[in-house]
């Protein structure tokens, strides 16, 4: 009898744990894809693309805005034990990236939507965990306030739209304290904002508290996405000309366009003229 109603009891939690998981597919947005000119491009539900892939070239960050994520690269140096949080997996094209090109890291990725994690390794052949990666599916909202992860990455990216793409769906102050929280020092931030809504505004003043204005912005890409840099540690204070060495290093050894990255900032950003002080 005990055996039986032991099974019985397995069977009901398993039945409600698949209702529940049922339930929480049918909540998110529809995953859909389209392809033009050897790109594949995802969609949730609309013509709105939330991240894209060259078919020949899975690894490249394909869009602009993507390739300036991984702008941490230009103030910290890749070592065994770095931890990077993606929050957000879109196509993977961060994940990849950093898969491929730094080796030392591990990265954590932060998706609810478990139709996204599927899309990404079927469609945009992002890799499977190991002991480098770690995907978790969770609220990137609750994930920043885990005090298990405080102080606990060297870099946090932020990508976190909806179907609608109206602004970041994660975007309030607490949001990004808890992101402030979750760096080490030194630790850097990265997050694409979208220019032409009024949310651009409230996450930027919110960005700007939680890291005590220590935020640089990249200018705004073809787009509408302008991707802000916030640091937590200690005061850099560099020229620009180093900077543009280390660019040039990770440019040489990745492909991506730091060069720009380093001549952009420097105009776009107020009172950096000569060098960078922040």
């Amino acid at each position: 009898m005990e055996l039986a109603h032991g099974c019985a009891y397995s069977a009901m939690r398993e039945s409600g744990l698949n209702k529940l998981m049922s339930d929480l597919f049918m909540a998110m947005e529809p995953v859909t894809f389209s392809e033009s000119g050897g790109v594949r491009y995802l969609h949730f539900g609309s013509e709105l693309i939330q991240g894209a892939m060259r078919i020949r070239d899975p690894d490249e960050i394909y869009l602009e805005y993507n390739q300036q994520m991984m702008a941490w690269l230009l103030f910290l140096e890749t070592r065994p034990g770095m931890r990077v949080a993606q929050l957000g997996l879109g196509t993977g094209a961060l994940t990849k990236f950093a898969y491929r090109y730094c080796p030392a890291v591990k990265t954590t990725v932060v998706e609810l939507n478990p139709a996204v994690i599927v899309s990404a390794r079927s469609m945009f052949f992002t890799p499977s965990d190991d002991r480098r990666l770690e995907t978790l599916q969770t609220d990137a909202k609750a994930f920043v306030k885990n005090t298990k992860y405080q102080n606990y990455f060297d870099a946090v990216q932020v990508d976190l739209y909806d179907a609608i793409c109206d602004g970041p769906s994660a975007s309030s102050l607490d949001f990004y304290k808890g992101c402030f929280d979750i760096l080490r020092s030194p630790g850097v931030l990265t997050v694409n904002l979208f220019s032409s809504h009024k949310s651009f505004e409230i996450n930027l003043n919110n960005i700007c508290e939680a890291f005590d204005n220590r935020v640089l912005l990249f200018p705004e890409s073809h787009d509408c996405n302008v991707v802000a840099i916030a640091f937590k540690g200690p005061l850099l204070d560099v020229e620009w000309k180093e900077v543009s060495k280390r660019a040039k290093l990770i440019m040489e050894k990745t492909g991506l366009p730091t060069n720009r990255w380093v001549s952009g900032l420097n105009r776009e950003n107020a009172h950096q003229e000569n060098k960078l002080s922040i």
